[in-house]
């Protein structure tokens, strides 16, 4: 809590009991791993450097999960992720430069995405062709139309599709959503979102060069434009580029965008304005910018987004965030758990809360990727998509958003979604920054 706001006493209310009622601690991830059932859900992996391998070392953990397939354009990253594979406990999987060989692998049964975000579109829609189900990193897509085709390919598979937007899956997010739908906090009129990464130095800038050894470069840059190699448009800082990403808009933007607009039951928002640029490293190699704000107007709230690269000074003294503000009180919830702030009001001479109060809470060692993972792999035994905690639909939300976000940004004024056109009314500029450009011979799949 912070230091100027003294320590509330929970009071037996039903404000108190889902405070209490929902704080799962290391006994929950251990039953949601031990109740899985042992038979087996054979998974390979596509793009192995850094998500899609965490994904899939979180999803080894649920009984019966074995990973039998990779694919990557990097052989070290390959050869890497074949010894990490067989130390957690598996055995060696077959190897693959060209994802659509490991699509024809028949013996897989599900496929984790983890390549950069251009790629995802293509791949999900050729998995679910090939029968897979299918765990695909966050951002969903790098378009507004990638994600819609995506969504048409999935709602016709019959397969089950996870987004890796986790946080749905931690405890401190679903006691958020009973809080204010409880009433508790009053009117929500404004939702701030935020992400301030200290640890994301600047980009320095480096010249064009080969491709290391081993590196299918041409297979790598797929649909994006055709460009020399270069070490920044690469492994991790390929987020920092319009051809592959959309910066940390889309990066960190869905996690905390998507925890807002399902609490708040949004979609779409009326009108997004935006704000920043490369204000902070200016002659950096990024193109991405490193300071944003946006402005987004739903029916009754706005949700405001913030950004910053190389800085930590974030709201509320976090660094990243989502803050409910509420006529009665402030629910401010991160990774790290949440904290209620009472507004106050006078009442016969006296500073009276306007609402009961809790104390704040600590996530302590709840491993929510785990519980994620876990979760996919359940609806995939009990074929039920329904159950997934942040299925393609859901996740595509927070990613179109997170796009309509860069959208007003590229352009610069404030633009108005019509979502019976699937366009920005009156504005040509904007609307043709809906549907990407693929290249090199590489087509967007049809809806």
């Amino acid at each position: 809590m912070n230091g100027s706001r003294r320590h509330f006493i929970i009071k037996g209310s039903s404000l108190a009991a889902i405070g209490a009622g929902l704080v799962p601690g290391r006994e929950a991830v251990a039953q949601a791993k031990a109740t899985a059932p042992s038979d087996r859900v054979r998974f390979g992996v596509i793009g192995c450097k850094g998500m899609g391998w965490a994904d899939m070392r979180s999803a080894l953990k649920t009984k019966g999960v074995e990973c039998v397939a990779l694919a990557d354009v990097d052989q070290s990253v390959l050869d890497q992720r074949a010894k990490d594979a067989l130390e957690a406990g598996g055995k060696t999987p077959r190897l693959y430069r060209d994802y659509r060989k490991l699509l024809a692998d028949k013996e897989i049964d599900a496929v984790i995405v983890g390549t950069p975000d251009h790629w995802h579109c293509r791949i999900l829609v050729d998995a679910l062709a090939a029968g897979k189900h299918v765990y695909v990193e966050k951002p969903v897509a790098n378009s507004i139309e990638e994600a819609r085709v995506m969504l048409s390919a999935a709602r016709t598979s019959g397969r089950v599709v996870q987004v890796g937007q986790w946080q749905r899956s931690a405890p401190q997010y679903q006691q958020a959503l009973k809080m204010v739908r409880s009433g508790t906090l009053g009117k929500i009129r404004l939702v701030k979102v935020w992400a301030y990464q200290g640890w994301m130095k600047p980009v320095p800038v480096l010249p064009d060069s080969a491709p290391p050894a081993g590196v299918d470069y041409d297979m790598w840059l797929g649909p994006a434009t055709k460009r020399p190699f270069n070490p920044n448009r690469f492994h991790f800082n390929f987020r920092w580029f319009w051809d592959y990403a959309g910066g940390l808009m889309t990066d960190w933007g869905v996690h905390e965008i998507d925890v807002a607009l399902w609490v708040m039951d949004a979609k779409a928002p009326k009108s997004v304005l935006a704000s920043g640029g490369k204000v902070g490293y200016p002659d950096d190699a990024s193109e991405t910018p490193d300071t944003l704000q946006a402005v987004f107007e739903y029916d009754g709230f706005n949700m405001l987004w913030e950004h910053a690269t190389g800085i930590d000074g974030g709201n509320y003294g976090r660094t990243e965030g989502i803050a409910f503000i509420g006529n009665n009180g402030t629910l401010v919830v991160n990774r790290g758990g949440w904290e209620l702030l009472p507004e106050t009001t006078e009442v016969d001479g006296q500073r009276r809360y306007r609402m009961e109060a809790l104390p704040s809470w600590r996530t302590g060692d709840v491993e929510a990727l785990d519980l994620h993972t876990a979760n996919f792999v359940e609806a995939i035994r009990r074929s039920d998509a329904s159950t997934l905690a942040c299925g393609l639909e859901s996740g595509s939300v927070a990613a179109i958003n997170a796009h309509m976000g860069n959208i007003a940004f590229k352009v610069g004024r404030k633009i108005y979604w019509d979502p019976a056109t699937g366009s920005f009314k009156g504005d040509a500029e904007a609307s043709a920054l809906v549907v990407p450009k693929y290249h090199n011979g590489w087509t967007l799949p049809t809806a």
